[in-house]
Formats: C-alpha cells, sequence, structure tokens
C-alpha cells in the first residue's frame, strides 16, 4: 500500500521547507535508510532519509519550491499502484477555501477596474482604459492617468475634445498638466465621448473619472456619480487656470510676412513641446502650419520651420537664428540599469522574523566599556605555544563571559509574562557569518571548559555552520549570546537580542592607540564591547555590574586560569 511522505519538521521553530535536491526520481526503487533529498530549513540544509521501502511514485513539492511543513512530499507504493486517489485526497482538502477565496475575491472587487495609467517614457505600459463593471456594453471609463512615477493628481489643461465628438483610437483626448509637465493624453479606445468629468482647469486624484466613451446615444447618467463616489474626489484648483490670449491678439494676429491669421475660436492649437520649441527657438507659433489633427501643430512642425527669406535683414540675423535653433541636449552618461531579485532562502526569512519580534518585543537598551587587552594579547602569545593549541581573543571573551554570567546571574536570565527564568547553567552561543546569514552554534556549559576547549569547539561548530552540517539540536538552548566583528575591523556596533536571551554582546576589534596610564601617555591596546540587555530582566545598574566583572577578567587573563 502506498504510503504519503509529508514536509517533516526538521527544527523546533521550522514552519515550512524548501526542496534544495532531490536525490532520487520518479520510478527509482527506494530502500529503507536511503536519502530522497536535501531539505532547507530555518536553520540549515539537511538530508531527509526514507523510513519506507518501496518505488517513488509521486513527487509533491519540486526543486526550488517551498511548501509547509505536512505538505504532501512525496508517495512511495508498489511499482504501477494508482496513487489518483491519494493526490486527490490531499488536493480535495484545500479546494472549499479556494472556491471562497475566489468568491470573496470576486465580491469584494472594486466597481473600477480601471488601472492607474503611467508614462511610456518612464519605460511602463500605456495608461489602460477599461470597462467598469455592469457598464452598458461597450462604455468604457477613463480615469486621470498616472503620467509620472511620482503623479498624485493632475490637471487637465485643455480638453482637445468636446462631448458628442467622435473619437477614434489615438485620438489626442486631452492635455493633462503632471507635476512634472503638460502632457497629451491619448485615447486608447474608439467610440463617442459621451461624458466629461474633469473640466479644463480643474485637479483631480488619479483614478478619478476623466471621461467616458461609448456608442453614440448611450445613457450614462449615474455612471460617474456612483464611480467617484468611492473612489475619487475632483477638486477645483484655483491656483491653476486656462490662460487665454487677448481679443486683440487672437482675432486678428499680424504675422511677419503682414499677413493676417484670424482664430475663430480665440485659440492656436499646438501641443505643450511644440509651444515649448518654438518660444525657444524665437518662432511666432501662429506662422508655424499644422500637421496634426485638425491642423493640430506638433513638435516636428516646429522643429522643420523655417522662416521666409523675406524677414531676414541681413547674414548675421540668419546666423543668429541658425544658433539659436540648435537644440541643446543635456550630457546623459551611457549605461544600463540593472537590478536582480534574490530569493529570500528559509534561513533569511526565520532570521528576519525572529530578529524583528525580538526588536520589536524586547526594550533593548546599550551599555560599552573600554578594556585594556594588553595583557589579553601577552597571555594569548603564551598560550598558543603549546603544541596543538589555538586560542582566539574571541574564545578569551567567551571564556570571561561565561565566567562573568556565573557571578551575575540576572543577565543569564529569561523573560516571560509570568516570572523571569534565572538560569544558573551558563550556555553561550556563538554567532557565526554563513552563506544565507548567521546561525548561533551553542557551547553547552561554557562555564566548564577551559580556554583550549572553548577554542576547538568553536572551530568545529563554526566548520560544520558554514558548510550546513550542524544538528537542530546544537543550535538550541543558549542562555547568553556573544557576537563578534572585530576581525572585519569594526570598533564598535550594537547587536539585536538572541531571544529567548535577555543579553547578547558585541566585540569589537582591538585598537592599538596612546593611552593615560599611571599619569603617562603610552601606546595600548583597547577593545570596545558593548552589552544589549532586555530591560525587562536586565537593569542598567545590573548589566554595568557584568561588564565591569568582564573586564577584570579580561585584563587579568590569568584569573580566567583558576
Amino acid at each position: 500500500m502506498a504510503t504519503v511522505i509529508n514536509m517533516p519538521r526538521l527544527s523546533d521553530t521550522m514552519t515550512e521547507g524548501t526542496v534544495a535536491t532531490w536525490l532520487k526520481k520518479v520510478g527509482d526503487v527506494i530502500k529503507e535508510g536511503d536519502i530522497l533529498a536535501e531539505i532547507e530549513t530555518d536553520k540549515a540544509t539537511m538530508e531527509f532519509e526514507s523510513f519506507n521501502s518501496g518505488v517513488l511514485l509521486y513527487i509533491g513539492i519540486q526543486e526550488g519550491n517551498t511548501a509547509p511543513v505536512d505538505s504532501l512530499l512525496a508517495i512511495i507504493g508498489s511499482e504501477g499502484e494508482d496513487i489518483t486517489a491519494l493526490i486527490s485526497g490531499v488536493t480535495s482538502a484545500k479546494e472549499p477555501q479556494k472556491e471562497n477565496a475566489e468568491q470573496e475575491k470576486i465580491s469584494s472587487k472594486p466597481v473600477s477596474e480601471s488601472a492607474s495609467p503611467v508614462s511610456e517614457s518612464a519605460g511602463s505600459e500605456k495608461p489602460k482604459q477599461t470597462a467598469t463593471k455592469s457598464l452598458p456594453a461597450g462604455v468604457v471609463v477613463v480615469t486621470m492617468p498616472r503620467l509620472s512615477d511620482t503623479m498624485t493628481t493632475g490637471t487637465v489643461a485643455t480638453w482637445l475634445k468636446k462631448v458628442g465628438d467622435i473619437i477614434k483610437e489615438g485620438d489626442i483626448l486631452a492635455e493633462i498638466e503632471t507635476d512634472k509637465a503638460t502632457m497629451e493624453f491619448e485615447s486608447f479606445n474608439a467610440g463617442t465621448l459621451l461624458f466629461i468629468g474633469i473640466n479644463e482647469g480643474e485637479s483631480a486624484s488619479v483614478d478619478s473619472v476623466l471621461a467616458i466613451i461609448g456608442p453614440a446615444g448611450t445613457d450614462v447618467s449615474g455612471i460617474a456619480e456612483n464611480f467617484s463616489k468611492d473612489e475619487s474626489t475632483t477638486v477645483s484648483d484655483s491656483n491653476v487656470t486656462q490662460s487665454k490670449p487677448s481679443t486683440t491678439e487672437t482675432t486678428a494676429i499680424k504675422t511677419e510676412d503682414n499677413s493676417i491669421l484670424n482664430n475663430a475660436d480665440s485659440r492656436i492649437f499646438a501641443s505643450p513641446l511644440a509651444k515649448q520649441i518654438a518660444k525657444d527657438k524665437g518662432i511666432n507659433i501662429a506662422q508655424v502650419k499644422g500637421s496634426g489633427e485638425n491642423g493640430r501643430i506638433v513638435k516636428s512642425d516646429v522643429e522643420n520651420y523655417t522662416l521666409p527669406s523675406q524677414n531676414v535683414v541681413n547674414q548675421s540675423a540668419v546666423e543668429e537664428i541658425k544658433l539659436a535653433s540648435i537644440p541643446v541636449t543635456p550630457f546623459v552618461p551611457a549605461g544600463e540599469q540593472f537590478s536582480e531579485q534574490i530569493k529570500n532562502s528559509q534561513m533569511r526569512k526565520i532570521i528576519a522574523k525572529r530578529l524583528s519580534e525580538s526588536v520589536f518585543t524586547a526594550p533593548h537598551f546599550y551599555l560599552t566599556i573600554e578594556v585594556a587587552m594588553d595583557e589579553a594579547i601577552k597571555s594569548r602569545t603564551t598560550i598558543n605555544t603549546i603544541p596543538n593549541t589555538k586560542v582566539s581573543y574571541n574564545d578569551m571573551v567567551i571564556k570571561a563571559c561565561a565566567m562573568a554570567l556565573k557571578k551575575h546571574p540576572q543577565v543569564n536570565s529569561q523573560w516571560s509574562e509570568d516570572a523571569i527564568t534565572i538560569n544558573h547553567h551558563v550556555n553561550i552561543g556563538v554567532a557565526v557569518a554563513v552563506e544565507d546569514g548567521l546561525v548561533v552554534p551553542v557551547l553547552k556549559f561554557t562555564d566548564q571548559m577551559s580556554l583550549s576547549q572553548i577554542g576547538a569547539s568553536v572551530k568545529d561548530l563554526a566548520g560544520r555552520s558554514r558548510n550546513k552540517k550542524l544538528q537542530p539540536s546544537e543550535m538550541e538552548g543558549s542562555t547568553f549570546t556573544v557576537s563578534n566583528l572585530g576581525m572585519f575591523g569594526i570598533t564598535e556596533f550594537t547587536s539585536i537580542i538572541n531571544q529567548p536571551n535577555a543579553a547578547i554582546l558585541s566585540v569589537g576589534a582591538i585598537v592599538e592607540k596612546p593611552v593615560v596610564r599611571n599619569s603617562e601617555i603610552v601606546v595600548g591596546n583597547t577593545m570596545k564591547v558593548t552589552l544589549a540587555c532586555d530591560h525587562r530582566s536586565i537593569d542598567g545598574a545590573t548589566g554595568a555590574q557584568f561588564l565591569q566583572t568582564l573586564r577584570t577578567f579580561l585584563e587579568n587573563p590569568v584569573t580566567m586560569l583558576a
């Protein structure tokens, strides 16, 4: 009979796992004790062995995929065995939830499904103008587009179409003033302009109803009101006015070739960009013939425009005009925008979760002290002359912490709502940087270990940490933590408490510098250490006394050998 194998819980804090590697494939014969896969937990990548024999009939989680504990990992059974019922039995339990979620998703969907458009110049897709739900056939609600990355509201500078006009796809509907520029907004739909929601000179937030397009004669009453009530509010912007030239300027404009330009509706149809280029070149925009829709002047019209020869006074004026017409292009270095996304490992997810919980639940405070390390340097040099012995400064700090914790057990504590647990055993966790983040192997009963035993144990645990060969039991049960960045040249830093511990010690680099001893300035070696404390269980004076004791041990290493 086939057996369902679920995602195992390989550590006490594991809630989900990632299949790093499958070592067997469907159809392989499995013997009890065979390694099926390597599972990445929140703490390490571990081998997962089979406790069943048979043929691997089904793989439920592919390499690189993540799933919660107890998810269907694999099925082992007899060759050719029908496992359809087993697979459907696992998935069918999820179907009602899925259906309910879909129903909820549909019912909670907003009335408008129009998205916030963004500027093509920003490298995004075209603005979307989509029909809202339950609208008459063919009717589209066009919303205020997002034409720049920082745009939150827009002002309608000019409407180029009016209610009743036939709109073709690609027609310019309006000129929209953003926080950065005035830009043309084209229609991506065809039909009749049935409604204008934001008048010239008015401002409204992105996604407000700008217009409604649909078949001629369609009744759209109530659509904009129902949409805008929940979605947006249009406001009048008293600072934005529609500037119009005076009657004298617009009804009869005298051009340089003494011709008269009559403008019946008192405005020159030109795009904002065309107007700006004309202004920069000193060209009278009224003289330029437009090639755009309804004779509208566009950028290319101004760029291709040349002054009539009879208006040129002399050759020098021509040269000045030529110079003025040369566009000034700002220098932009050549390059490529590049970024990448790295999928969060299980370890990185759990680190983020645990540290966030610690910093937001435990009230941290920090105490820093400077330690003279001259005697420690001498003692370490002497100890390391012993064959097969290698002791680091970090080992000495760990030993000093273990002895100081025995004298100040309040620092070796854990907080809970009902009581403070004072630990009279000392298990020191040592923070080790690995490829995916940080692990904290634990030295059990550290106070009973010699310096050389601490050195050998730390070396072994750190090496297996980096190779992801630590067992979960070797990372559990710490009562205090030491984190050392001195080897990277960091002189002082603070750490987040590794809960449920009540404190963590941050160790900086040993620095050679002038110090005052016996009223004289001499060269000395000092090291700064910072104790982060959980104020719920450790008071300032308690933490300070611990640091004083720690300094005494480090400045007089012989006392640690007693």
